[in-house]
């Protein structure tokens, strides 16, 4: 499933989709920069010894704690909102229900939100989907929602 990374096709349907800044592809990763996010914030796909994961992170604490304050404020936790974004795009959330998401600082002093992107159905629609829903969920989150605590 590491090969899904590679697709130029994947890459090019993250383009299409409008909803990010920018696409990157690397041997091991697809990166895409948060659209209308001041901060640098990417979402991502990447390959690891623990599998493949998609995940949202940015080295601005501020943008992540903003993200924290929405997400302790809300009903919802993270997971939640996740589902409610693929159901949005049709993943069958009954037959693949959401893990837990981890979060944490990572040694490059990113402050990271991530999934382990399951395996169901087409390895490429599946990353596409969650890449997808993960840009849908922290769209409408702290700073990455167009908030702006600076003036």
């Amino acid at each position: 499933m590491t090969t899904v990374i590679q697709s130029a096709s994947l890459a090019e349907r993250l383009r299409a989709s409008g909803r990010f800044a920018s696409v990157e592809s690397t041997e091991d990763q697809i990166r895409c920069r948060a659209l209308d996010v001041e901060s640098e914030a990417f979402y991502f796909l990447a390959s690891t010894e623990r599998g493949l994961l998609v995940g949202f992170e940015t080295p601005d604490r501020w943008l992540s704690e903003s993200v924290e304050a929405d997400l302790y404020h809300s009903s919802d936790s993270l997971d939640e909102l996740l589902e409610e974004s693929l159901d949005e795009l049709e993943w069958p959330v009954d037959e693949v229900p959401v893990t837990n998401f981890r979060h944490y600082r990572s040694e490059d002093l990113r402050y990271v939100f991530e999934h382990p992107l399951p395996t169901h159905g087409d390895p490429e629609d599946t990353a596409a989907i969650w890449m997808l829903a993960y840009e849908a969920t922290f769209h409408e989150l702290g700073d990455v929602a167009g908030g702006d605590d600076e003036d």
